[in-house]
């Protein structure tokens, strides 16, 4: 299906909207007032690919951070802001990207009018979010008590409008449940109604296991109709693995370029090395940021049986034997090497490539 036309909305130095690449996004798990521990995940997820970086601001104390992790960091920074509309405009003086707000719960029309007043002051992007967790009242009981597709729709675009009548409309929306289908349904509704560029996830996705299948179909079915202009992976575990399912989704589906494909067997009685190790360890290390200018194939197999045959497909490839293994290249065999060192020989060749 042909992408959903929205506007361009620019976050610090990405530009999400319009015919821009889809922009991965995360939000760190740390303490925001731990300046250091939330910088140096912020760097490890700009390693891991991501586009934009979400932290919480809970408190004063969390928005007098803001200026000095955004003055360590290379990448958009957004402020996540509930209840308190004096901590969005705090978060704003200091530089932060992009805030996050639920306008019905920032405490009125006239504390709105303030926030929205200083981000049309610095052109600061708002994310108007609601979740199924959040619905008014009104609306739960207009939905026959129930969160629907139908009710997180409306609730989003009425506090669209809100902002709009104040006539700032630098915006983005996004509508999230924990209920795969619900999400897609919502999505698919809004689709309609607006141009505005939509943050797509599925919230509350759960563990790293669950929440990657769960997120994998529904952004997988979301993206696939032409859907979504910036996305978060939202998982309970380490945010940097957000990232690499992130990556994976959009690469899956043809909505990313570029990047390495790494194929790996799934094992058997045959293999006779650490295969599920040495896959992981390949994995990670053809996901750094330092590769993703690389177009290409690996293959990463246990055995002779179908090692050889996949690794002619590949550009490069390791092919598992009893304590050892090859280094492949397009099908030839460069040396045999022993299982402790076929990831560092194999880094050795990936490197030619840069």
């Amino acid at each position: 299906m042909e992408r959903m036309k929205t506007r361009e909305v620019k976050i610090g130095g990405v530009t999400i909207g319009g015919n821009n690449p889809i922009a991965i996004q995360s939000m760190c798990n740390t303490k925001t007032t731990d300046v250091e521990a939330t910088v140096a995940q912020i760097r490890r997820l700009t390693e891991a690919g991501c586009d934009i970086v979400r932290v919480a601001v809970p408190d004063e104390a969390s928005a007098e951070a803001i200026g000095e992790i955004r003055r360590q960091i290379t990448i958009p920074l957004v402020a996540d802001i509930h209840f308190n509309y004096k901590l969005a405009i705090a978060a704003m003086e200091r530089g932060v990207d992009k805030i996050r707000i639920n306008p019905g719960n920032i405490g009125g029309r006239e504390n709105l009018q303030q926030v929205v007043e200083a981000a049309a002051g610095r052109n600061v992007p708002i994310r108007v979010g609601v979740n199924s967790g959040s619905l008014e009242k009104e609306i739960l009981e207009a939905h026959g008590g129930h969160v629907t597709a139908e009710g997180l729709v409306e609730s989003a675009l009425q506090k669209a409008a809100m902002i709009q009548e104040m006539d700032y409309h630098n915006l983005v929306i996004s509508i999230k449940s924990s209920d795969v289908m619900m999400c897609v349904r919502a999505h698919e509704l809004i689709r309609e109604r607006t141009d505005i560029p939509l943050h797509v996830g599925i919230t509350e996705a759960g563990t790293v296991w669950a929440g990657n299948i769960k997120s994998s179909v529904g952004l997988g079915i979301i993206l696939h109709e032409g859907i979504g202009d910036t996305i978060r992976v939202s998982l309970t575990g380490d945010p940097v693995e957000e990232i690499r399912t992130a990556k994976q989704i959009l690469k899956t589906l043809g909505l990313r370029k570029g990047g390495i494909e790494v194929v790996s067997c799934p094992t058997c009685g045959r293999t006779s090395i650490d295969l599920i190790g040495l896959a992981d360890q390949v994995t990670e290390l053809c996901s750094r940021r330092e590769y993703e200018g690389l177009s290409m194939k690996v293959a990463c197999m246990g055995c002779v049986v179908n090692g050889p045959g996949e690794a002619r497909e590949a550009e490069l490839g390791i092919c598992g034997g009893k304590g050892e293994g090859l280094i492949i290249r397009r099908g030839e065999i460069l040396r045999k090497v022993p299982e402790a060192e076929l990831l560092s020989e194999f880094k050795k060749e990936l490197d030619r490539y840069l």
